[in-house]
Order: structure tokens, then sequence, then C-alpha cells
């Protein structure tokens, strides 16, 4: 999550309707597939950084989860809560810095778009990597999307910590030994509403 308070990603979604945000996708086809294919119906998901994403409308209408959205925005999540209507009672929703308040597991997934991307600081890092390993239950799977090496280097006003999957293979064993060990990742495009390309990494990885 950021390294700055609340108040800063609460002025982003007042800001812009969510379907102007850069990072907006009406369809979240990869996370969707990527969490279709390490959960089984009824296994506990985390969509660490949701916000106002639409993948937790996904996720509800495929009959996973029972699914916690957490994000340090609560005008996010209000967002998410209003879309999503009476459905909205079905997802746990907690907005907090997953940096400081670890969620409560066990998990058997550990979703995360764009979030640790924005953590320069290197004791937010291994805060990350501590709830993680707190939240993930062992043979539990972390998705983790962060800008690749050649993506942008500043989002919404806030520098990032770009990453090749290798170096976040490497950075989260020297946070957490033996924690994580990756288990496929791949390059993806993604264009912004008004057209702009962002090249991100999405790396898996399993929780001994």
């Amino acid at each position: 999550m950021p390294t700055v308070d609340s108040a800063h990603w609460n002025a982003v979604y007042r800001a812009r309707d969510e379907e102007a945000l850069t990072w907006f996708e009406a369809e979240p086809a990869l996370s969707l597939a990527l969490i279709r294919e390490h959960a089984a119906p009824g296994d506990p998901i985390l969509d660490v950084g949701g916000g106002a994403s639409r993948l937790v409308d996904r996720l509800v209408e495929a009959g996973l989860g029972p699914v916690t959205v957490l994000d340090l925005s609560a005008e996010a999540l209000r967002a998410s809560q209003e879309r999503l209507g009476a459905r909205a009672g079905e997802v746990t929703w907690i907005a907090a810095d997953v940096t400081r308040e670890a969620p409560a597991g066990p998990f058997a997934v550990w979703h995360d778009r764009a979030a640790f991307h924005f953590l320069t600081d290197a004791a937010d890092r291994a805060a990350y990597a501590r709830a993680l390993a707190a939240a993930l239950r062992p043979g539990g799977t972390a998705i983790i999307a962060t800008f690749a090496e050649d993506g942008p280097e500043r989002c919404s006003g806030l520098p990032v910590h770009r990453w090749s999957p290798e170096g976040l293979a490497a950075e989260f064993e020297a946070l957490a030994p033996g924690l994580l060990h990756p288990a496929g990742a791949r390059r993806i495009l993604h264009r912004t509403p008004k057209g702009a390309e962002q090249r991100f990494q999405v790396s898996v990885f399993w929780r001994a």
C-alpha cells in the first residue's frame, strides 16, 4: 500500500469517476483467471488494494470466496459497495494500511494488483511481507502485480518501485526466506482509459 495516509487516496477517488482512473479495468480477466486457477469455491480470498476494482464483483458472481477486500481508501471501498448493492454484504471490507494492520487469515489466495509497487521504503516492504506470511495459509497462493521495469515511474502523484519477476522473487526471499516460491510470471500491457500504455509484471508464488 502507499506510504502516505489515507487522505491522499480518498482525494484521488473523490476527484474522478472510477472509469477515469488510470488503473481501471472493465473486466479484470487475468486476475480472475489466476484466482480461478488457484482457488476452489469456499477458499477465502484477500484482495489487497482492491479499492474500487471490479474484481470483487466477478468473484462474487462466480461464487468464489469468501472474499475480503482491503484498501487504504474508504472512499474506494464505498464505491465498490455501492456498485455491488445488496451483494456488498457478502464481502468483508477493511479500510486499512496492510503494512500496519495485517488482515486476519488464513487466506487461500492473496491477490495484489498494483499495491506493492508503491512501497518504496524497505521497512514498508518488510512489513508487507510479515502481513503476507501471517495471513496466507501454507500451500496458499500469492498473486502480485506491479509495474514492470519499463513501466511508469510514478502513479497518482507518487513514486513507485518497478520490478522484474526475478527481482520481486529475490526481494521476497530476502524479506522472508523460504516463504514464497515462484510458480510463474508474465508481462502484460495495460491501456489506461486515455489510451496510454503501462507495462506490468504479474508474479504467482506458492507459500511454503
